[in-house]
């Protein structure tokens, strides 16, 4: 029988007393007094990477680095030696030699954000440096002992990349000793307000404005909000509100008219789909789907394109033809 989590309300910098925060509070307290590779898995916005600093911050690798990686950003072979190293003339560019983020994480920890970008030839590798805890930089035939603990984080389903032969099964299983899981916003309702207002506090104390609150009717606006992006998306509309309310004690409901908040439904009118049509009722859907898609990547394509499951060629044809680009996309 699984164990209760225990009735913990706060972790550190986390704001929030719903059930799935507290299951999160309760298993990060176990896998911090351990040195056990972690899987953090969430939708964008949900604070993976806070998870992960604060597995490092509280655990005995304190002392260490916190040493972050996004596999997205970089290319197979310039994410291959932004983690192992490279010799000087290894490859063209390579004019010196540079230290690997293992060998700068030794001791602490290696962050690495959307590894299921990872290509699976460097899944490999790095399931040996897993596996033996050590590192050979590219263009080097000395192998170097490293002590690093791995936490990495994703927002796809890595079970389902296994299906498909995109993702290593022994990666995989190696990976996710213990998962970890950031709930989204809609599933954590009652936190809502509580990190709104602790939003307010934080934001108008950094803006130097006096202090804030919420009105009756503002709060009642934010509670119902689905908030696609998350806390991030939350984040941000706060942020936005105590700039528009200036130097008012109470922020009201009327500077809540911002594209996030009134443009992007709850759910979905169908009825007002079905009137128009099957092929405009597709169209008026995909160009939604993919608009709020950017947005939750902050305009990433090729995260994007993965996502939607499409390939990013088609995904810029689609931007193009439904005029994305002139929303900022």
């Amino acid at each position: 029988m699984e164990a209760t989590p225990a009735p913990r309300l706060h972790f550190g910098v986390f704001v929030g007393e719903s059930p799935p925060m507290r299951r999160l509070y309760w298993l990060l307290e176990r896998v911090i007094a351990s040195d056990v590779t972690t899987l953090v898995v969430g939708e964008n916005g949900t604070g993976k990477e806070l998870v992960a600093r604060a597995i490092h911050e509280r655990s005995a690798r304190a002392a260490g680095r916190f040493v972050a990686q996004n596999c997205a950003a970089l290319n197979e072979n310039l994410l291959e030696s932004a983690l192992f190293g490279h010799r000087r003339g290894a490859f063209t560019g390579a004019v010196s030699d540079q230290q690997g983020l293992f060998e700068l994480a030794d001791r602490g920890t290696l962050f690495l954000d959307e590894v299921g970008e990872m290509s699976t030839a460097l899944q490999a590798k790095l399931l040996r440096v897993l596996q033996e805890g050590i590192v050979t930089p590219v263009g080097d035939t000395r192998a170097k002992q490293v002590d690093v603990r791995i936490v990495a984080a994703t927002n796809r389903d890595l079970r389902r990349l296994v299906a498909r032969g995109r993702f290593r099964q022994d990666f995989f299983y190696r990976l996710a000793v213990v998962t970890l899981r950031c709930p989204p916003l809609r599933q954590r309702a009652d936190d809502v307000l509580l990190l709104a207002d602790h939003f307010v506090e934080r934001l108008a104390a950094r803006a130097g404005r006096l202090p804030k609150r919420l009105g009756p009717a503002c709060r009642e606006l934010l509670a119902t909000r689905s908030w696609p992006g998350n806390v991030r998306e939350l984040q941000n509309e706060i942020e936005r509100l105590v700039v528009l309310a200036g130097d008012a004690e109470e922020i009201s409901a009327e500077l809540l008219a911002g594209e996030r908040v009134r443009e992007v439904p709850g759910e979905l009118d169908l009825p007002a789909l079905v009137a128009l049509g099957l092929p405009a009722a597709v169209s008026q859907l995909e160009r939604l789907l993919i608009r709020h898609t950017l947005e939750r990547t902050a305009g990433n394509r090729t995260r994007a394109a993965a996502q939607l499951q499409i390939s990013r060629r088609n995904l810029i044809r689609k931007i193009q033809r439904y005029g994305l680009d002139s929303d900022g996309s």
